[in-house]
């Protein structure tokens, strides 16, 4: 098949009537995509045998009650052979195609505002963004993590073929790295809103940004190459399957293809925002713009459009209008630009623009490489003796609006600037954001945008009839339109297999009683006047602690008086409290204390103050000791209740310590890990084994002790046992191949035996 190298147009498909703002290649039909679209629906393309090479559509989806602003394609499965389409919309919802209903399969919820990016993964996994500020992780139809760490919109996302690695990239300016839903690490570089990313293997993906750069990295955290050649944001990227070059479009009106590390070809479009493109098997792209038109571009002279049509796509080119304040010419002095002779000379680089004057009029010329020739690319609207005359003044930037919005009556009114080439929905969104404004006025400000912005709209001139090309109703910028717990014994490694009761959970008794009674009353003597306990307290103390440390005891049953001073006294200054520590991670699993310190108004109390001693920069002895409080408290009926409900933040501060290099804070957590998956064993909270399986996952990557080993071993198997989305999420985060070096380990031979089972349930 000929090949010219160079791009040219294929067909042009006016299918949507407003901006379309996602693309996704298909994986049937052959050759086919799909396009969502601000008109709410979303359309499969199928390339058709006719002589204009074009496509037809095939099929029509609507579920959104709001624009659609993202699409991405989940791989075929046995039961959806032909795979199956994510939507994502400013109704906040994501909404699951077959290929062959109009309606959806199922709607996935849970984002608090605009869902604007989607990715899929292995085993139907969907990773999902939003202008909440999150990313959403999604199974079997059920959110399984939330991955917060963004401060702003998180606008871009994607699974790295890496199983478990997932980026995001965020209008905070920056890109994280996710493993088991936590953020191992955060990439800075970029100076304004990170727009997309995209794979380029499993150690390296680009992204692109407002700032009008690409960067490409490594997932150990460098930034190997910088990419210049776009004039504003940058808004999409797709990867060619040589893992070298690719593509990318943006607000500058253009479809740009990258070579060997420079741009080679700049293909501009008669349309400002150019929001999409996505790469086709056959090598051809496709991009959907603000016009509503989708393009296709192929370098295969084969399915190049006739001569007829690529004359008419130019000459449409031709008469678009281009407002220097987009920053697209840089700035425009009229007197000073050359006449027409100057296009006699010929271009330095294909995509070079050069501006004319013909009279009063300014003209925009690009230098096309194949053709050897100057392109007219449109008319420029305004030099800059008139854009300083129509510009305010805003915090130090040109701005063609400056509206003042008033939301409270009686309340101090906001300042809103605007350029007419601004999306005036981004814009109300923004504006909502700085100002801590609720996102229920996203339409009313907009609106308010559009109203008082008409008749000044940068974007194609109109001819009067309904030409195929320019997609009449398109939208433009400024128009108005009590339970079990883990399984037998747990260090029989088949723990998993049978639920039993509570008494199972593992509440380590191990202690010195002597020795921590002794070390109270020396610490005691050394201690600050103001810390110093008395002869009385610690009495009390000692007596509680006969009393908790054996179930024979013939000790008097304790007072509330000798559990209060447990707890005043557990407040001692940090580099002394360890021993009371000790007497409480005791007294917590005796059914009296477990009530008094783990019950409603007194639990949350306990649960900050042990995890402020388990700061990352806390006294190890501290960290160990409230670990394994924590683990004890499980042993009753009210320390269940009260861990469970505080499941998130106790693990999130937990999982934090797997970095410390000590064994026995590693079996600490390690058995907290497990208590909890053994509580989870019978119920349905998926978002909660999915924790489990994140911070077990997590801490299986630095602990090296064989029984802190055998416990997180056990969790996992305990969390997939009998659950078959448990299961699939794990197989997602890439456990299997994680966990199979421990399949040969024989000392101690519980640890192998374990992890073979593990790797058997997930099969």
């Amino acid at each position: 098949m000929a090949s010219s190298n160079s791009y040219k147009l294929r067909c042009s498909i006016p299918g949507h009537e407003m901006d379309v703002r996602g693309l996704a290649t298909a994986v049937f039909p052959e050759g086919a995509f799909v396009s969502v679209s601000r008109d709410r629906t979303g359309r499969v393309w199928v390339p058709n045998s006719s002589p204009d090479r074009g496509f037809t559509e095939m099929h029509c989806m609507s579920g959104h009650s709001n624009f659609v602003s993202c699409v991405c394609i989940i791989a075929p499965s046995e039961t959806y052979p032909r795979g199956l389409i994510a939507t994502g919309g400013n109704d906040n919802n994501i909404c699951v195609f077959t290929l062959d209903q109009p309606q959806p399969l199922f709607t996935l919820k849970g984002h608090k505002n605009t869902v604007c990016t989607l990715s899929s993964g292995k085993f139907g996994t969907l990773l999902s963004g939003s202008w909440d500020t999150t990313a959403k992780v999604w199974l079997n139809e059920k959110c399984m993590m939330t991955l917060q760490g963004h401060s702003a919109a998180v606008w871009a996302v994607i699974i790295l073929p890496e199983q478990g690695l997932m980026l995001s990239g965020s209008a905070d300016k920056t890109i994280k790295l996710w493993k088991a839903g936590r953020c191992e690490k955060t990439f800075t570089g970029h100076e304004d809103c990170v727009r997309g990313l995209a794979v380029i293997s499993n150690t390296e993906f680009f992204s692109c940004s407002n700032d009008t750069s690409i960067r490409r990295w490594l997932v150990t955290g460098e930034c190997v190459q910088v990419y210049y050649s776009h004039t504003n944001f940058i808004y999409s990227l797709a990867v060619f399957p040589n893992g070298q070059d690719f593509v990318s479009t943006g607000e500058d009106r253009t479809l740009r293809i990258w070579r060997n590390g420079e741009c080679s070809q700049t293909i501009r479009l008669p349309a400002q925002s150019v929001w999409c493109c996505c790469i086709l098997p056959n090598g051809d792209i496709a991009v959907g713009a603000s016009d509503g038109i989708i393009r296709v571009f192929t370098e295969s002279e084969d399915r190049m459009a006739s001569v007829e049509d690529l004359q008419a796509f130019e000459d449409e080119l031709s008469k678009a209008t281009i407002d220097p304040k987009t920053g697209d010419l840089g700035d425009i002095k009229v007197e000073d630009l050359p006449g027409r002779e100057h296009l006699n000379e010929p271009g330095n680089r294909d995509g070079q623009t050069r501006l004319i004057k013909d009279g009063q009029k300014v003209e925009a010329y690009q230098w096309s490489v194949s053709d050897g020739r100057w392109m007219k690319i449109g008319d420029v609207v305004g030099g800059s003796n008139q854009q300083t005359s129509k510009s305010v003044m805003y915090e130090g930037k040109e701005y063609d609006y400056v509206f003042t919005i008033d939301v409270n009556e009686g309340g101090p009114s906001m300042k809103l600037p605007y350029n007419v080439s601004e999306d005036p929905w981004l814009t109300a969104h923004n504006f909502l954001q700085k100002n801590d404004l609720s996102p229920m006025f996203l339409d009313q400000v907009a609106n308010f945008i559009i109203e008082n912005t008409k008749g000044h709209v940068v974007g194609p001139a109109q001819p009067a009839g309904g030409d195929p090309f320019t997609g009449g109703a398109r939208y433009i910028p400024g128009s108005a339109d009590d339970r079990p717990g883990f399984g037998a014994d747990p260090f029989t490694g088949s723990v998993f297999q049978n639920v039993c009761s509570p008494a199972s959970l593992l509440c380590p008794s191990q202690s010195f009683v002597l020795s921590s009674a002794a070390k109270l009353k020396e610490l005691n003597g050394g201690a600050p006047q103001e810390h110093k306990l008395s002869e009385e307290i610690l009495e009390n103390l000692e007596s509680l602690l006969l009393s908790v440390s054996g179930p024979n005891s013939s000790e008097p049953p304790l007072t509330i008086q000798q559990i209060n001073l447990l707890w005043k006294a557990s407040h001692w200054p940090d580099d002394i409290v360890f021993p009371v520590l000790d007497i409480m991670r005791l007294a917590v699993r005796h059914p009296q204390v477990n009530e008094t310190l783990c019950g409603e108004a007194e639990g949350v109390q306990l649960c900050n103050h042990l995890l402020s001693l388990m700061r990352p920069e806390g006294r190890p002895a501290n960290q160990m000791l409230a670990l394994r409080t924590l683990c004890n408290c499980f042993s009753g009926r009210h320390g269940r209740a009260l861990l469970m409900a505080q499941r998130e933040t106790v693990l999130s501060r937990a999982a934090d310590l797997a970095t410390v290099c000590n064994k026995n804070i590693h079996v600490a957590l390690a058995t907290l890990v497990l208590n909890y998956a053994g509580c989870l064993h019978s119920q349905p909270d998926l978002e909660a084994k999915a924790q489990c399986l994140s911070v077990a996952s997590r801490a299986l990557e630095t602990v090296q002790d064989r029984e802190a080993v055998f416990r997180l071993l056990v969790a996992l198997g305990t969390t997939v046992a009998s659950d078959q989305t448990a299961k699939d999420l794990a197989r997602s985060l890439g456990v299997n191949s994680q966990i199979s070096k421990y399949s040969s380990v024989s000392d101690p031979a519980k640890v192998g035996e374990c992890c073979q089972l593990i790797l058997k349930e997930l099969q």
